[in-house]
């Protein structure tokens, strides 16, 4: 309606100058008109209806002819139109009460001809006055037409409006019931995951603090333990000089020896008494080599101390147990010496008496008295070695209080580094939950990367590591660097699996995309990458080993325990799983009994299988196998017979190489008996065949065709991937029979996420860092927002499956 108003045919004060030309009336013609018009009490001819109150300042002047001029104010200059008549006089109020007051004025009464000739000047000024009224109204007419359609237009467009809002309404009306339901659990979650953050922002604090209080602590610590290493080296010199105190007792012994062998020699009747000081003095060598050896592990148990507090406590002990043993042994060396002192006194009292026989008792006099001299200066070395035995003692009880309160330290520390590491583990799940949201928001593809350990089989070659993991917090276990030829290639992914990590690792960052699906969302994960990098050990396993299970067992068996938890909350569930794959472009049935019937044999081929996506988005095959399973070991049995029925061929890259795309798709439907809410999700779990180079796989006849068929699959889903990331118009899906397959999970609402494999062998980095850069293509799609199958069950409806 106001469509057409605006519209409508305005009076126009100028028109375009490019199809008008704009005349103004001449000061001498509009006098002229003013006064020979005579006659104040003239007709007006309806002039208050058809141009209206003169009240509001504005005139509507002439019609113009031309579609779409527009209203201006009174001010803008009259314009004329070369299609009318009327078009080059314009009349405003004032001039059209001028015109029909106008009275007749001649200056020579009886001047007919004069006379005449204004009454015709008049006539046609009038003729031209009244065919613009006469248009004008027909203008109006036709307005009033238009304005009278466009009224029925709009009046037939608010019925149907108003029906379609009556359906909005009764449909909202089912929707925020919906809402008012789950707003209240939302709200819980909203005020959960306030006090979560604030709990973890205190964390952070606090966390904050402690690791400034650990780096204050370390620096005491390190503090004290140069202290420490320096007390160390004193104790060191000490035991050297201890050492060579030793070294002077040995050769004072030697010296012995050689005075007790000059005695046997002059004194033959003190032989006896000789051999037994020998004897002596043999122990007492054996005991300074004893003593020798106790301190070099006394040297050892010091060194050792610097590495490990317990192990300083421990020498610090056998310390205290050795300085006793040396005191014991000086106490015995002064009975020794005293001993010695009273046999020089008894050889001395013998040589007297033995003075016939002796001839160098002068001599035997004289060393000793310098033997006297050599005890007495030992004996002063003995008290500076208690002397500082004892500054040792005191320096170990000191180095041992410490070595206990930085042991109490050290395991407040670690109580406090256990408290950061679980909240770190706490806020790093939260960083998943937020990063995760994030992307399903973005609508992005996720893409994980896992590179598969080194095999026994794997060549080997001094070339180095091909891959390394860089461990900056902020990218911890998301960044992954590539060297060849001496380049480095940086890529950032969702996730990035390091060859040490488990199957079960693996399914934990995917196990809530998996629960998605009970909820009601498409989820689509596929694993990508060249022959021979861990694609189907990723997602199927070892069937032998049971920690070595794959991500569709695990899957599984997560998608059963948690219908039957979801029992006690009302809900009822029903799984369907179907299999195919897709060899030389050519769908087969892995799951059907009559499984040959897909296969060409002899050039005739079998059952053809097509593809249909409905407008919902859901896919379906027509004739494919669909089987009602309630346990996981149903689902077990099914895969048995499909791995066994999948095409597998031996190449020079893999002795067990997938030559087909395998494709197992599981369609739940979820019924809630209490709130009648009905879901349905779909999980397709896709193991894609391994590109590969001819040049290294050495594939002929058969193995060449399968290997030319793979190439040009992964192809086409390169350029659906490329068309997507630069958001192009047309999306080559219907190229191949697996982008066809994958549109949904590609170009839809499903929640999509892409294994790429990596081999970490030298001889394949050209492949794996086309693989990294295509999974890097792969994570920039945007493909939409996830959307949930939510609805409301009637009485007799069942969910179609897609």
């Amino acid at each position: 309606m106001g469509s057409m108003i605006q519209n409508k045919p305005p009076f126009p004060h100028s028109t375009s100058p490019s199809t008008t030309s704009t005349t103004t009336p001449s000061p001498s013609k509009k006098k002229y008109i003013d006064d020979e018009v005579s006659g104040g009490k003239g007709q007006k001819f309806g002039f208050e209806k058809m141009v209206g109150s003169a009240s509001n300042g504005r005139l509507r002047l002439a019609f113009s002819l031309v579609n779409g001029s527009q209203d201006l104010s009174p001010s803008s200059t009259p314009a004329s139109n070369a299609g009318s008549e009327c078009g080059a006089v314009e009349f405003t109020r004032e001039d059209v009460e001028a015109l029909v007051s106008e009275k007749m004025k001649s200056k020579n009464k009886f001047n007919y001809k004069e006379r005449c000739e204004n009454m015709m000047e008049y006539i046609k000024r009038l003729r031209l006055c009244i065919r613009w009224f006469l248009e004008l109204e027909g203008e109006y007419a036709f307005e009033q037409e238009k304005l009278r359609c466009a009224l029925e237009l709009t009046e037939r467009r608010c019925y149907e409006m108003e029906v379609a809002l009556k359906n909005k309404d009764e449909e909202l009306n089912l929707v925020i019931l919906d809402l008012r339901k789950s707003l209240g659990s939302l709200q819980e979650n909203l005020l959960k995951e306030e006090s979560e953050k604030k709990a973890a922002k205190d964390s952070l604090s606090k966390e904050k603090e402690v690791r400034i209080s650990i780096e204050r602590s370390k620096a005491s610590l390190s503090e004290e333990l140069d202290k420490a290493q320096a007390e160390l080296d004193g104790a060191n010199q000490r035991i050297a000089s201890i050492n060579d105190m030793y070294t002077r007792l040995q050769e004072y012994n030697s010296s012995l020896q050689l005075y007790n062998s000059k005695l046997q020699t002059d004194l033959s009747a003190a032989h006896e008494t000789i051999k037994l000081r020998e004897k002596e003095r043999l122990d007492m060598v054996e005991d300074l080599h004893t003593l020798r050896g106790q301190h070099k592990s006394l040297q050892d148990q010091l060194t050792s101390s610097i590495a490990s507090q317990e192990g300083a406590m421990k020498q610090k002990d056998d310390l205290l147990n050795e300085v006793a043993c040396l005191r014991m042994e000086l106490y015995q060396i002064k009975d020794d010496r005293d001993q010695y002192q009273q046999q020089a006194q008894s050889l001395a009292d013998e040589v007297l008496k033995y003075k016939e026989l002796a001839t160098n008792t002068s001599e035997l006099e004289e060393k000793c008295l310098s033997q006297g001299n050599q005890i007495q200066i030992l004996h002063d070395q003995l008290a500076v070695a208690e002397r500082k035995l004892q500054m040792s003692d005191m320096s170990a009880l000191e180095t041992k209080n410490e070595f206990e309160g930085q042991k109490k330290l050290i395991n407040e520390l670690h109580k406090c580094l256990e408290d950061a590491e679980f909240k770190l583990v706490e806020g790093e799940k939260l960083r998943k939950k937020l990063h995760n949201t994030i992307l399903e928001l973005k609508g992005n593809i996720r893409v994980f990367c896992r590179v598969r350990p080194h095999l026994p089989d794997d060549s080997s070659s001094n070339h180095g590591k091909v891959f390394s993991y860089p461990t900056l917090t902020e990218c911890l276990g998301r960044n992954i660097d590539m060297t060849q030829n001496g380049q480095k290639h940086s890529f950032i992914f969702d996730k990035v699996f390091t060859p040490d990590a488990s199957q079960e690792e693996v399914f934990i960052e995917i196990s809530q995309l998996v629960q998605s699906a009970l909820d009601g969302y498409k989820v689509c994960i596929f694993a990508y990458g060249q022959t021979g990098s861990g694609k189907t050990f990723t997602m199927m396993g070892n069937p032998g080993q049971l920690d070595e299970k794959g991500l569709i067992p695990r899957s599984l068996e997560q998608i059963f325990q948690t219908t039957q938890a979801l029992q006690r909350q009302g809900w009822r569930y029903e799984m369907q799983v179907s299999m195919l794959e897709i060899y030389n472009e050519t769908i087969r049935d892995l799951i059907s009994i009559n499984r040959d019937s897909s296969r060409t044999e002899n050039g005739v081929a079998g059952k053809q299988y097509m593809i249909k996506h409905d407008a919902s988005g859901n896919t379906q095959v027509s004739d494919l196998t669909i089987v009602d399973v309630r346990s996981s070991k149903e689902v077990s049995f099914l895969l048995d017979r499909a791995a066994h029925s999948r095409s597998v061929g031996k190449t020079q890259m893999n002795e067990q190489s997938s030559r087909s795309h395998f494709v197992f798709t599981m369609r739940i439907t979820g019924v809630n008996e209490s709130t009648e809410q009905q879901v349905q999700g779909v999980l397709n779990l896709i193991d894609l065949a391994g590109s590969e180079r001819l040049s290294k796989s050495g594939s002929t006849g058969d193995r060449l065709k399968e290997t030319q068929a793979i190439n040009k699959s992964l192809s086409s889903l390169a350029d659906v991937i490329f068309a997507l990331a630069k958001k192009e118009d047309h999306v080559p899906f219907r190229n191949s029979k697996l982008t066809y397959l994958l549109q949904p999970c590609l170009g839809g609402d499903s929640k999509t996420l892409m294994f790429v494999n990596l081999s970490p062998e030298p001889s394949s980095a050209g492949e794996s860092l086309c693989s990294l850069r295509f999974a890097a293509r792969v994570n920039a799609c945007e493909i939409g927002t996830p959307r949930r199958q939510l609805n409301i069950r009637t009485s007799d409806s069942r969910l179609s499956y897609g």
